[in-house]
């Protein structure tokens, strides 16, 4: 018996990873994010839209459950989830979205404040006129290849055979394996124009095409501001386009104004929407402007609509420059040509781009005129041979008479073989043997009704013919002549745009920096109070003064502070948070205050406060570190004076912990205490001034499984008392020792 000798590959893992991993990259670049230069479309927007076409969804008849439509389309074509296709389909039917929806439909599908669309077995769709008739109309004629689909069970088309350039009238946008899309929407007039431009003269330059394409055209509206930016942009394929809002200014009854906001950045559609009202609150909130008197969201099915009721006498002009300086009001959009041009990934300027367009629709015009062609010679064929048996009608009839069977009379018309059928005469015999037609003009005549032998209907054959040839020779002189072919696309495009363009939405030019001169804030000094609970407030001196004994007896940190400066907030893991003082509520003694929490990244379920200090007072100190397992050191307070919320005050080892933050700069002696019960005072001199990053010295040698708990800092002659076993204990008695030797424990 023969043992099988198994085929084992030895290979580096690495390699196999590699490999595997760049398989999955090309894949989803390829075949999911990014779209085809030539159709604009990924392949679940493609393959949706065929589907559609398919199942007869057109334009001219009812709606359809989208639930029927992702099904069909995720069994026949797009096996990965209802939920990629019906996302495709909903983009592909908002006109806030796309410069032409792809998909009509009905039912809701979102809006552009960011609600989602309702689920698919509520809302119905169908293809929009544009689509059909742009996009899918000559799939009948062999323009494009179709493929197999998943399983080999249905054909689908590789590619669209879509007349326009899409991938500019619709945008894109997507997220690859280490590469992204994002293609602004243009439109359609112009884009049409900058292709029969091309055309003209495929030696136009891409300044040449920006004559007829003047800039992105979002569905939003909006303004883009550096116009002269676009050339570079449209030139390398990469860049970024700033945008504004659309503001309008108002007047109200008593002298007073209001900025109604009427168009958005594209960039804020969704979400960002409620984020810019949230952004506006916050300024007035803070005291950033205190021009606003009220915000309102007026927005409906009609368009945008954002209302800012302003003060008497407000600088309109320096508060717009202060949205868009400090709300998405103004924003950018990062432009990344990238599509799938010949099979890989490209980036494309404006120009590369048109030219894959205009080979593309060359190509898919050629192959339709070829099987126009086809078709027309076949009938030219069979007219040809029709009329010509009008002429023997007669030695037809009597070879169909004298035949037995249909084969008998399509060899005696095809090949002139008269044997077995029978004639009236001789002559009409010879007459048969000369006849002479081909297969298919013999089937046309068998197949022929008796009353096509009507004088009116051989006319209207011959009349048909001459069409035919008309036909024909058209169809000849659009293949063999490039002039011929690019009027008929020319043509084309002209009937799109007659039929589906409109005027451009977003307004181009070139607009100056927007510059505001911030009110500046009048420096004076406050109170900073916060209770053990975390609750923070800010009052001025003569409230603190009147208040003093219960200022202090209600709050756990009292100091006096600029409202310029920064609280910093130190805690036992080692991080520092700062909150500007602006930030803080300037109330009145008895009001509640706000949560650390709320104003800083200070999280109080997972850190515990240390030690709180104004930047002001920090510059000029000198702070202690004492960590659980005794690592001590001293920071220079200027250390922390930083721009960054949150930092790491210092350096822990694994496990450790602070215990204890305090100024030290009047200091002249250190007490650590451990959980032990020992002990141990020695000089402030003795530890080193060291940078925040570093871990620090060793203060009290202890036990193994001892730990510090207490650290304390004393100024020469003071006395300091701390209740210890439930005993007053004087820690000037601990006796001084020296820095790094065991403690002592007290006899109490």
């Amino acid at each position: 018996m023969e043992t099988k000798q198994e085929n084992v590959i030895r290979t580096d893992y690495s390699e196999i990873m590699q490999k595997s991993y760049i398989d999955y990259a090309m894949s989803v670049i390829i075949s999911r994010a990014l779209p085809d230069v030539r159709d604009g479309l990924k392949p679940v927007q493609r393959r949706t839209l065929y589907d559609m076409y398919e199942l007869g969804i057109r334009y001219d008849r009812p709606y359809r459950k989208c639930a029927r439509i992702v099904g069909d389309t995720m069994g026949k074509y797009h096996p990965h989830g209802d939920s990629s296709i019906y996302d495709a389909l909903v983009v592909m039917a908002q006109d806030f979205k796309k410069g032409r929806t792809l998909v009509d439909g009905h039912g809701n599908f979102g809006s552009i404040e960011g609600d989602g669309a309702a689920a698919m077995r509520y809302t119905e769709a169908r293809l929009e006129k544009l689509t059909q008739d742009v996009f899918l109309s000559d799939l009948d004629k062999n323009v494009v290849d179709f493929v197999p689909n998943f399983d080999e069970t249905e054909k689908e088309p590789s590619v669209l055979p879509v007349r326009i350039p899409n991938i500019l009238v619709n945008g894109a946008d997507g997220i690859a394996v280490g590469m992204a899309t994002s293609i602004p929407p243009h439109n359609l007039g112009e884009v049409i124009d900058a292709v029969k431009a091309y055309m003209k003269d495929n030696t136009i330059s891409v300044k040449g095409l920006m004559r007829y394409i003047k800039g992105p055209d979002f569905p939003t509206g909006g303004i883009v501001v550096n116009k002269d930016d676009l050339h570079k942009i449209y030139e390398t394929g990469s860049g970024k386009i700033r945008l504004r809002g659309k503001v309008e200014v108002e007047k109200l009854k008593g002298g007073r104004k209001q900025l109604v906001i009427t168009e958005i950045p594209y960039t804020m559609l969704g979400a960002n929407i409620g984020k810019f009202l949230n952004d506006v609150a916050s300024l007035i909130e803070t005291k950033k402007t205190t021009d606003i008197v009220d915000i309102s969201n007026q927005s409906s099915k009609e368009g945008i609509r954002i209302v800012l009721e302003l003060k008497k006498d407000t600088d309109v002009e320096n508060l717009t420059n202060m949205l868009y300086k400090k709300t998405r009001l103004e924003d950018t959009f990062g432009v990344n040509m990238l599509a799938v041009a010949d099979g890989r990934p490209e980036t494309l300027s404006l120009k590369q781009i048109i030219e894959y367009h205009v080979d593309f629709v060359f190509e898919i015009t050629t192959r339709k005129y070829h099987t126009l062609l086809d078709k027309e010679l076949e009938k030219q064929e069979v007219q040809e041979g029709l009329i010509k048996a009008c002429d023997v009608i007669d030695l037809i009839i009597e070879i169909l008479r004298g035949s037995k069977n249909r084969e008998q009379v399509k060899k005696c018309l095809v090949e002139g073989i008269t044997e077995g059928i029978k004639f009236k005469s001789k002559a009409s015999e010879k007459a048969a043997a000369k006849l002479i037609f081909t297969e298919r003009q013999a089937n046309a005549i068998l197949d022929m009704r008796l009353y096509k032998l009507i004088g009116l209907e051989i006319e209207a054959l011959q009349a048909e013919h001459e069409e035919t040839m008309k036909n024909i020779a058209l169809y000849k002189d659009i293949l063999d002549n490039y002039d011929s072919m690019a009027a008929v696309i020319i043509k084309d495009m002209d009937a799109i745009k007659k039929e589906y363009g409109r005027k451009r939405r977003t307004a181009i030019e070139n607009a100056e920096e927007a510059v505001y001169e911030e009110k500046k804030m009048e420096e004076m000094e406050v109170c900073f109070l916060m209770d053990r609970f975390g609750y923070m407030k800010l009052i001025d001196k003569n409230a603190y003064e009147r208040n003093k004994e219960a200022v202090h007896n209600e709050n756990k940190y009292v100091f006096n502070c600029m409202n310029t400066d920064k609280i910093c907030i130190f805690t036992d893991t080692g991080k520092m948070h700062t909150i500007k003082a602006v930030d803080i509520p300037l109330g009145r003694f008895r009001d509640k205050g706000t949560p650390v929490d709320n104003l800083s990244n200070y999280d109080s379920s997972q850190e515990r406060m240390l030690y709180v200090a104004p930047v002001g007072q920090l510059r000029s100190d000198r702070l202690l570190f004492v960590t659980k397992t005794s690592m001590c050191k001293l920071v220079e307070g200027a250390e922390f004076d930083v721009a960054k919320r949150t930092i790491a005050s210092t350096k822990l080892a694994d496990e450790d912990e602070l215990i204890f933050i305090g100024s030290a700069s009047e200091m002249e002696q250190i007490v650590l205490q451990s959980h032990g019960g020992c002990f141990l005072r020695f000089l402030t001199q003795e530890v080193s001034t060291m940078k925040k990053t570093a871990l620090g010295v060793r203060g009290m040698k202890l036990a193994d499984d001892d730990y510090l708990e207490h650290a304390y800092l004393l100024a020469g002659h003071q006395e300091y008392t701390i209740s210890y076993h439930d005993k007053e204990y004087a820690l000037n008695k601990v006796r001084l020792a020296k820095r790094d030797t065991k403690g002592i424990k007290p006899r109490i």
